[in-house]
């Protein structure tokens, strides 16, 4: 089946881990991909090289100096050929390079443009990381450092949808648009389970409930996701129990008797949701 995105050309002038998540999604949709890096390259490539090559498999990387004619004359001839722009620079940064909306759409209008900003709008200029939109989105309430860059890599996934919509749109105006994708907006839709006392210390997937809870193995740990009365009674017929009899003193008595990889064999032969929680740091 042919790709999605197939014929459609992307430049990304996009570093970090946004962009070049959006743009490894966009590349996966068949898209044929540009990525644009200043002479020093990405940061990212210096912190995670193995993750970079990864992002950017099956993209032509150019090094470009954007702020010299050559570069930008360069970058011109591509943005001709292109579909879309995907850029994660502050407003004023693309404007002193010529790349703000207003001056792309009026040499390219047939241009889908993407931007990921920290904050919407006027806020787009406040300097932030994903630690500090997780921070300001109530994703922290421990204070604790996030296991990932989840705000990053959703919001990478909603400039890839929003890619996607802008081209549906130009098929019937025949004209492109910008979209901006600001990673605070991201963090605050991912913090509404939260807000909603879905998960969190009293929330229903919070660790309270004791079929969808954590629990300490011989080896390792396992995370039961029994949540549903058809899967309680399967877990409760598999360990010879009521229902009401899985308590979490229970379970995890019932649990520290195997290791995680001999339980998650158990609960797959049962259909039951259970899985040995990884851990990369091992």
């Amino acid at each position: 089946m042919t790709a999605p995105l197939a014929g459609v050309r992307v430049v990304s002038v996009a570093i970090n881990l946004p962009g070049p998540a959006a743009a490894a999604r966009l590349t996966a949709w068949g898209a044929e991909l540009t990525t644009v890096l200043p002479p020093s390259g990405d940061p990212l490539q210096e912190f995670a090289p193995a993750y970079f090559d990864e992002l950017h498999d099956g993209q032509e990387v150019l090094h470009l100096d954007l702020k010299a004619a050559e570069g930008r004359d360069r970058l011109e001839q591509l943005l001709v050929r292109a579909d879309v722009l995907l850029t994660s620079s502050r407003p004023s940064a693309l404007a002193r390079l010529g790349l703000d909306h207003e001056h792309v759409s009026r040499r390219h209008p047939h241009l889908c443009q993407v931007d990921i900003v920290g904050h919407p709008g006027e806020g787009a200029e406040v300097a932030g990381h994903d630690l500090t939109y997780q921070a300001g989105a109530g994703l922290l309430p421990d204070g604790r450092m996030p296991a990932t860059t989840v705000v990053d890599l959703a919001a990478a996934e909603r400039a890839a949808g929003e890619v996607a919509a802008a081209l549906v749109a130009r098929a019937g105006t025949g004209r492109g648009s910008r979209c901006e994708v600001a990673l605070s907006d991201v963090a605050g839709m991912l913090a509404r389970p939260l807000v909603h006392r879905l998960t969190g210390a009293r929330g229903l997937l919070g660790g309270d409930v004791p079929g969808y809870a954590v629990y300490s193995a011989a080896e390792g740990h396992v995370a039961l996701a029994a949540l549903e009365p058809h899967f309680v009674q399967r877990l409760a017929t598999a360990l010879d129990a009521l229902p009401e009899e899985l308590t979490r003193e229970r379970l995890g008595h019932v649990f520290a008797g195997r290791s995680a990889a001999a339980w998650e064999q158990w609960a797959a032969e049962r259909d039951i949701p259970l899985a040995a929680v990884v851990d990369h740091h091992a």
